[in-house]
């Protein structure tokens, strides 16, 4: 049998045995109550920075369906104007808490892909999710000042070259490779230290690539069918963008897992060989 028959049938006997819709709509809870808390964290950090604090919530505007980000936007918003921005207050402490819970969630997820047993304490887990909460955010930071900053060096660095023009081409296709490499590097983290077994960069990075790219296409593909063929707003009202959202963290879900059963199944393979 070829070896990418093998993968797509273990992958599809992985997906019904460990019932990754179900698992995945567990997921979605835990995502619900640490998205809003990571957008608040993460916006409060870029205060610190020389870029616009909303540069976050402009980004979702490229992957969310419309409808879902007007309300996520106004939502942040309205948790923005009425709390402290103090960065070390017990209000952020308890926000990154609250994000926190949403990795966590994903750590038992991609575990039980590996089909391993969860022998790590509650805190060691806990831990482990604060600090690649952190670490997230700081990535993400990362991309968003480097798509402001980036541009702006790049333009004057080419501008004293006397080739203005070149950079215009270039920045093209920089600004998408950036959200791109992060995504890559924010997955690889995730699956290589998640799952309670060792695994290297190299192990990681094909469930890696397969949710950065899965992730943006079921986003793209989501996104076109809400704005011409859905309108959820006609069945649930003034709750139609929050209903959009919690599809859209399903589906973002069940991409995720995906992508740690293959690294679970070709490391199976790779083992058996």
């Amino acid at each position: 049998m070829a070896l990418w028959l093998e993968v797509t049938v273990q992958l599809y006997q992985r997906f019904k045995e460990h019932d990754l819709t179900a698992l995945a709509a567990q997921l979605t809870f835990y995502l619900v109550l640490a998205f809003f808390p990571f957008l608040i964290f993460l916006i409060t950090l870029l205060s610190y920075f020389p870029v616009a604090n909303d540069l976050p919530l402009d980004q979702l505007a490229g992957i969310l369906p419309w409808d879902a980000y007007v309300q996520v936007r106004s939502i942040i918003e309205e948790t923005l104007q009425a709390r402290s921005h103090t960065l070390l207050s017990i209000g952020m402490i308890i926000t990154i808490w609250a994000a926190s819970t949403g990795v966590s969630a994903l750590i038992h997820g991609i575990n039980q892909a590996h089909c391993d047993k969860e022998n790590r304490s509650f805190w060691k887990v806990r831990g482990l999710s604060l600090l690649f909460t952190l670490a997230l955010a700081l990535i993400i930071l990362f991309a968003l000042v480097m798509l402001v900053l980036g541009r702006i060096m790049g333009e004057s660095l080419f501008s004293l070259l006397g080739a203005d023009h070149y950079f215009t081409r270039i920045w093209r296709y920089l600004r998408y490779l950036i959200p791109m490499i992060t995504m890559l590097l924010v997955f690889n983290l995730l699956y290589r230290f998640s799952p309670n077994l060792k695994l290297n960069s190299r192990e990681a990075l094909p469930g890696s690539i397969l949710a950065s790219l899965g992730w943006i296409a079921t986003s793209s593909v989501f996104a076109w069918y809400v704005e011409h063929f859905a309108d959820y707003t006609l069945i649930y009202g003034s709750l139609g963008g929050i209903v959009i959202l919690l599809i859209w963290l399903y589906l973002s879900s069940v991409v995720i897992l995906l992508g740690g059963e293959l690294n679970a199944v070709l490391r199976r393979i790779t083992q058996l060989n």
